[in-house]
């Protein structure tokens, strides 16, 4: 599962590399993906779509919103580092309160 979540963040962040260089960051400098070699359908740009990390300022021309593409980061990171520390936490309890009732050897 691993991988796959790799996969999917390496597409989106390919689609936001592609408009950054195009500096397709505004309403004003909105681009056709398809003159960025990208596909707003794939999983990538989907995802931003529904983020709004990408916007449409007129039909089939969209640009990178950075604010929100940065709030999207951030929340990622931030959700990562909790499920680390419950993970961690669960594990610490694992072996602190349950390692201690081991089942005792027959007599």
């Amino acid at each position: 599962m691993g991988a796959a979540v790799a996969v999917v963040l390496a597409k989106e962040r390919r689609v936001v590399d592609a408009f950054l260089r195009a500096r397709a960051t505004s309403p004003e400098r909105a681009v056709a993906p398809e003159d960025l070699g990208v596909d707003l359908g794939g999983v990538g740009g989907r995802r931003l779509l529904r983020h709004a990390a990408l916007r449409e300022a007129a039909p089939g021309r969209y640009y990178l919103d950075e604010p929100t593409w940065h709030v999207v980061r951030s929340t990622r990171r931030r959700v990562a580092f909790a499920l680390l520390v419950v993970i961690g936490l669960a594990a610490l309890y694992f072996v602190t309160v349950a390692g201690g009732h081991s089942i005792s050897p027959a007599r």
